[in-house]
Parts: structure tokens; sequence; C-alpha cells
């Protein structure tokens, strides 16, 4: 059967009025990526997903806004601003007013605000049909008034990426746009207010080198083209083939600089969570909602109930130390999923990578927002293997501070699980700064403007776990250990003879009742004498009450006071 004649160009467009979307024209239209023949309805439905490979069709801005916004709340704004030739570039009067025929747009983004889940927000949708939405004077101007007008409204602001970069035709005009809109951007952060950019397909060359890396949090879409520079232009200049995937979204990722790979039906939920969960007043008021029910329930409970009787039989050094290395113990992921709900894991350190022994992102405690830190050793050979078994390489420790800057800025908790046998020693660790990303979280989260406590859950090694445990309280599980070093290593190097780690760990005086007693920590959790996963439950509501107590006394404190109290925490040992 020939079904060529029902074929044509595969795209998404605007018809007859913005708030109506078409697919091509015909029953069929065939998706770019597996080349198969899919009905039109089926497209839309799937919200221009392909429904038979997954592949997306791209998405004009105003389709985007239908499917963001509450339904009536858009206000466009600027909508009839356009852009002169400054350059008198020959045709480019004409090409702009073909591609205003054609799209029924006047310039390549769409601006204004709305509300997504009932949250008032400031939305800028860029279209790729307007000359692959390159960035001239026209675009930055909307831009820039559309941060203005959020900064000056106190609105979060959402914006979806797509672009070849900078317009060709106003050369110097265009480039300028880059610092103009980036500047405001800087306002708009300096506001204390939340950035989302949602990068999709291509984003490419003057936008991201400017705004679209610049939000608080980046999302992306799966498999966009995101880049500086084209994959054309790189292997033209390096003369040679790129590898597959390169430059795509999850390459991004991996690499540090993309947040979260989220799928196009999810976007209006996972924004509408981050919108919540970063709005100051809404924190307030779910703390505030906490601390009341603490009080009045506080009553009923006995706080030294939470905390470990002086002495637990008469387990050795050693025995600890076995007892935190067991690998059927929880790890980190098993108390962010127990204790926190809606949590969003972000992903990498904006600089380099990802590492997957350090997850943290952001959740609810009991409806509070906080910001979720944990080193993950893994559960299974092969997952331990994939997390390094908790050893965080320099990016690990810079996406961690990285959060907690964010958490700053929005005066959300920190909460961090520390269970890592240390930082990881290597050739490339080194060669990325170890001991630098170690030192530098040591000197900021020293005067973070937000509280911060730390929770031992199994081993804490060395300086990769002090890097998490510099706020204003740490507490350890009954089992956990916390030294300066392995006791094989200590051993090692003062004995000589590694098989003498048991006593060297009686020497090092590292047991949760010993830190505790040298006032390197304030609490010592109750645990079961063999804590698993199935027997957590005990363990899980003694943090909870611990975490209400630490809620209720440090977020009401000023940042100044809070910074005072820490230095004399750490200026007493």
């Amino acid at each position: 059967m020939n079904l060529d004649h029902v074929f044509k160009k595969t795209k998404t467009a605007l018809k007859k009025s913005e708030s109506t979307t078409t697919v091509p024209d015909g029953l069929l239209c065939r998706c770019s990526r597996c080349k198969k023949p899919i009905l039109v309805q089926e497209v839309r439905d799937a919200y221009y997903i392909c429904p038979k490979c997954g592949g997306y069709f791209k998405v004009r801005a105003y389709e985007r806004i239908r499917r963001v916004a509450d339904e009536g709340t858009f206000q466009e704004s600027d909508r009839e601003l356009v852009g002169e030739n400054p350059l008198g570039f020959e045709g480019y009067e004409e090409k702009l007013a073909a591609e205003r025929l054609k799209t029924r747009m006047k310039e390549a983004i769409v601006t204004g605000t709305g509300s997504i889940d009932g949250i008032p927000a400031a939305l800028g949708v860029m279209d790729s049909r307007f000359m692959m939405a390159s960035m001239g004077w026209a675009v930055g101007e909307k831009l820039t008034r559309l941060i203005e007008k959020a900064t000056t409204e106190n609105l979060p602001l959402i914006l979806f990426t797509c672009s070849g970069g900078a317009r060709m035709q106003e050369g110097i005009h265009s480039l300028m746009q880059m610092a103009k809109v980036s500047a405001a951007m800087a306002k708009h952060h300096a506001a204390g207010l939340l950035s989302v950019c949602v990068l999709t397909d291509p984003t490419t060359g003057g936008v991201t080198a400017s705004f679209a890396m610049e939000g608080d949090v980046i999302l992306a879409e799966p498999n966009a083209l995101i880049g500086f520079a084209g994959p054309r232009v790189i292997e033209q200049t390096i003369g040679q083939r790129l590898p597959k995937g390169f430059q795509r979204s999850e390459f991004l990722m991996e690499h540090g600089f993309v947040d979260r790979i989220t799928e196009r039906f999810e976007l209006r939920k996972v924004l509408a969570a981050l919108c919540r969960m970063h709005d100051r007043e809404y924190c307030k008021k779910a703390l505030c909602q906490l601390v009341d029910t603490e009080i009045q329930e506080g009553a009923k409970k006995n706080p030294a109930a939470c905390l470990a009787p002086e002495k637990k039989g008469s387990d050795s050094a050693w025995e600890h130390v076995l007892a935190a290395r067991r690998a059927d113990r929880p790890v980190g992921s098993d108390y962010v999923r127990a204790l926190f709900s809606e949590f969003y894991e972000f992903h990498g350190d904006r600089r380099f990578g990802d590492d997957p022994a350090l997850i943290g992102g952001i959740g609810l405690f009991e409806g509070v927002p906080v910001t979720v830190i944990a080193q993950e050793k893994g559960t299974s050979a092969k997952d331990r293997v994939k997390h390094n078994f908790g050893m965080c390489q320099p990016e690990g420790y810079r996406k961690a501070l990285r959060l907690m800057k964010e958490a700053e800025k929005f005066h959300r908790p920190v909460i961090c699980f520390v269970d890592t046998p240390g930082a990881f020693c290597g050739i490339g660790a080194e060669e990325r700064g170890q001991g630098s990303a170690i030192a530098e979280n040591l000197l900021e989260i020293s005067r973070l403007k937000t509280p911060v406590v730390s929770i031992f859950i199994g081993e804490g090694g060395s300086g990769g776990a002090l890097a998490l445990a510099c706020g204003d309280e740490v507490w350890m599980m009954e089992n956990a250990v916390y030294s300066v070093l392995s006791p094989e290593g200590f051993a090692s190097i003062l004995w000589k003879d590694k098989k003498c780690a048991p006593e060297a760990a009686d020497k090092m005086k590292l047991t949760a009742e010993d830190v505790v007693s040298a006032q390197a920590a304030e609490r010592r959790i109750k645990e079961p004498e063999k804590l698993t996963i199935q027997n957590m439950g005990s363990v899980l509501e003694q943090l909870r009450e611990e975490l209400r107590r630490f809620l209720k006394q440090y977020a009401v404190l000023e940042p100044e006071k809070l910074c005072d109290r820490r230095y004399e925490r750490f200026r007493k040992l």
C-alpha cells in the first residue's frame, strides 16, 4: 500500500489561532526517529510523543503553554514587540515577514504570566519554527522584560528553551542580548526567586551559553540536543566523528550540567512541585504548622526516649565497625524514601560530572520543604559498584555544596545522611581537586545561613564524612562509627600491620558513644540489635521526632545567630 500521498513534512504549528494546535495535514504523520506512520490524533493524545518508539515531536510555544499553565490564566506580554534590521542586512526584513506569515508569530518567543496548579509564574517559551528560535534583539528584549516583571512581582520564572543560537543577521546586537538577559537573570537570583530552565531539542549556541544554563534548576526533555557549538561544527573542527549520544540531554546530565531528565507528560506536575517547594511563604507556613503540631503533642512524648542508653552491653569497638559495614544495613536511599515525600533528585555539580556515590535533591518532611543529601553505598554487589561503595569523588562534594547553597537561597533546612569509608582516592580525583572540594565544603558550610543536621547511619570515614558533617548538629546511629581513618589504615600506619585493626578500633574511640562523649556529636539514636530495612521502623520514628525538634529549634533562628552557634560548636573542640 502506497501511503506517500498522505505524508507531509512532520512538524507542529499553530493554525488559525494561538490556542489551536495542528500536526501535519492528512490522516497520518511519520516519526522522524522510527520512521513509522502514526495517526495524527494519536500524536496529539500522546503530547506529541511517538506511541511506537517514544520519540519526541517538536511542540509549538502556545501548545506548551496550554499544557503547562492552568486553563485561562495565561496573559501574554509584549506580543507586538518586534525588532528591526540594525545592520541593514539584505533580505532580512523579507525573511522576517515570511516567517511571521508562515508561523503566525511576531517573534521566536512567547512571554507572559500564568498559574501552574494555582501558583503564579512568569513563562517564556521559545518556538523553533521562527528562524530556529535564534536570539536577536526582540527575543532578548522580550526575555529581559519578562525577567524584570518576575523580579518586580516576586514570581518564579519558567523558561522553555530551543534555539539555534544567536541571530546572525543582527551581528553584535544579537551577541549583546546574551549579556543583557544574563544581567536580568542575576537580579532575579539576587531577589531570592526561583528560576527553572527546561531545555528542549535543540538548545545550542548563545542561548546555551547564557540564560538556558543559569536556572536554579535545569530540566531537560529526553534526547534533546544541547550544546554550545553544533555537532557539525565540532566534527569539522576536530576532524573526527562524534560518539553516539554526544551533546544529548543524558550526556549533559552525566557530565553534571542538567538536574533531571523529565518526560514531557510529567512537566506540569514537576514544575508545580518545584514552584511550591521553593516558595518562601509556603515553606514558612509549613514550618509553623509543624511547630504548632509539635507543641500540641509535645506533652505526650518523652524526648529522651530517642536517645540510646549510656552503654549497650559489652560490644567492642570492632563489633561496631563490623555492624556499620554490614551489607544488609539500611543505606542512604532507604532513609530518603522512608522519611521524605515528593523527593526530587537533582544531579550534577555544574562543573564536570554527577557522582552516583552521593544523591541529593528536595523533598517534604511532614509537609516542610527540605534539602536532602545522602552518601549512597548501594545494596546489591552491582549496585555497590555503581555507587562506588559510598566513596565520593570531588563532583559529589561539589554537588552537595551546590544543593546546600540553593537551600540557603530559599531558606530550606538541610538534612545529610553520612555513610562512607572515606573520600575516593584516585588519580582522577586528585586531578579534579579532591582536597579542594572537601576544603570548600568545610569553609562554606561553616557560614551557611540555613540549618544543617548530619545523621551518621553507618561508616564515617575521615574528611570524606566531615565534608557533610560540619553543620549545626551531628547524630549517630548506635552502631555508626566516626573516625580520622579506617581501623585498618590506622593499624597499618602506626603498627605496620592492618591485622591489628580490632585493637586499633578500640584505641581510636570511634563508636557513637565515644564521639558523643568527645562532643563531636550531639545525639546517639537507638537501633535494633541487627538493623535492617525490615526492622527500621522504630529508628525512623525516632528520627522523625528528632527532626521535628531540630526544625523547631533551629529554623526560627536568625542567620547570624545560626552561624555564630555553629562557630562556637567547633570552637570548643
